[in-house]
């Protein structure tokens, strides 16, 4: 997959020649109602033998809107996470145009004119709910005015899981409770993040629970406070674990929000290594003991739970998402 970084106004060079079916989204998460604009772009563009190719933004709009802190907006999907993602899905070329403040005001024609038929744009595949400016006049609704016949447009309707539409909003504030079993039946894969390890205070290896200290960056939205079944990818194998989100409030109050990994049945020394997380369960919240010996024997309870849910759980080191094959697609 090529990657296109885009600012506004790009050089006529960067744009790849040919025709694309184009989708677009934020698409924070790629979850479940993303993935089915993806699909739908790409049986277009199979139909049609164009490249599928997808514009996201680098940054959330609010970031320019509500002129909030970019260091600290916190995603499901990085660019890098969101990127790999797209991939997975088959697509040719992803487009990350830069918002700024010159793209926050763009008019929608200019939207349209620059950044639809400017990357030879042949069909528009976007959800029903997507704008290209305020949502009163640049709404799905009055594209096909604004292209003026020079393309095709396929809105996809509403995802809903139960009486819901599955929404990134909706997946973060799942993952901000620690729901992950909801979290992860809303995006259609398990949750992964990734971070480095770092030195902690080295409590776990005198309680015979050695933790790894991993710290993300401040985009990356971390479940909240609890106890996790994870699988963690360690220099290209999968250990499973049991992460700690939370404070050590057994060892003092007011301490700040760590994850700590318990890799069971594995050794060695990984300080410094980039590793990736995934999300399995939440297996429950975090409890201050009196000591020590308290928190060993819940401990001990954790890791029992822990390794009883991948027994149920058996985990397949696989891409998150899974491409369906031309006959599974003509079948839907």
């Amino acid at each position: 997959m090529q990657v296109i970084k885009l600012d506004y106004p790009y050089a006529a060079n960067q744009i790849p020649a040919g025709p694309i079916v184009l989708a677009l989204g934020f698409f924070d998460g790629v979850h479940r109602g993303h993935q089915r604009v993806v699909q739908t772009a790409r049986r277009a563009a199979q139909a049609q033998g164009a490249k599928l190719a997808v514009m996201t933004f680098d940054q959330h709009p609010s970031v320019v809107f509500q002129h909030r802190d970019p260091s600290q907006v916190r995603y499901l999907t990085t660019v890098d996470e969101k990127a790999a993602l797209m991939a997975e899905m088959g697509v040719d070329i992803l487009y990350v145009l830069h918002f700024d403040a010159a793209v926050g005001s763009m008019p929608p024609q200019t939207f349209v004119d620059q950044l639809i038929v400017g990357l030879h744009t042949q069909t528009v595949v976007a959800g029903f709910d997507y704008t290209y400016g305020p949502v009163d006049v640049a709404n799905m609704q009055k594209l096909a005015a604004y292209g003026r016949q020079r393309f095709e447009i396929i809105e996809v309707p509403k995802a809903v899981d139960g009486s819901e539409k599955i929404s990134s909003t909706r997946i973060r504030k799942a993952v901000d409770a620690g729901a992950l079993d909801e979290a992860n039946d809303l995006l259609g894969y398990q949750y992964e993040t990734v971070g480095t390890v770092v030195h902690g205070e080295a409590r776990g290896r005198t309680m015979g629970f050695p933790t790894a200290n991993v710290a993300h960056s401040n985009n990356t939205r971390v479940p909240g406070i609890g106890i996790y079944a994870t699988m963690v990818q360690v220099n290209g194998t999968w250990q499973p674990g049991m992460a700690s989100v939370g404070r050590n409030v057994t060892f003092g109050d007011n301490r700040p929000i760590t994850v700590e990994i318990y890799l069971l049945d594995f050794t060695g020394d990984i300080y410094g290594a980039n590793v990736t997380v995934r999300w399995c369960h939440r297996m429950r919240g975090e409890i201050k003991f009196d000591g020590a010996a308290g928190l060993v024997t819940q401990l001990q309870h954790d890791e029992q739970g822990t390794r009883a849910y991948f027994a149920q759980h058996p985990f397949q080191a696989q891409p998150r998402l899974q491409v369906p094959t031309n006959q599974q697609e003509a079948a839907e």
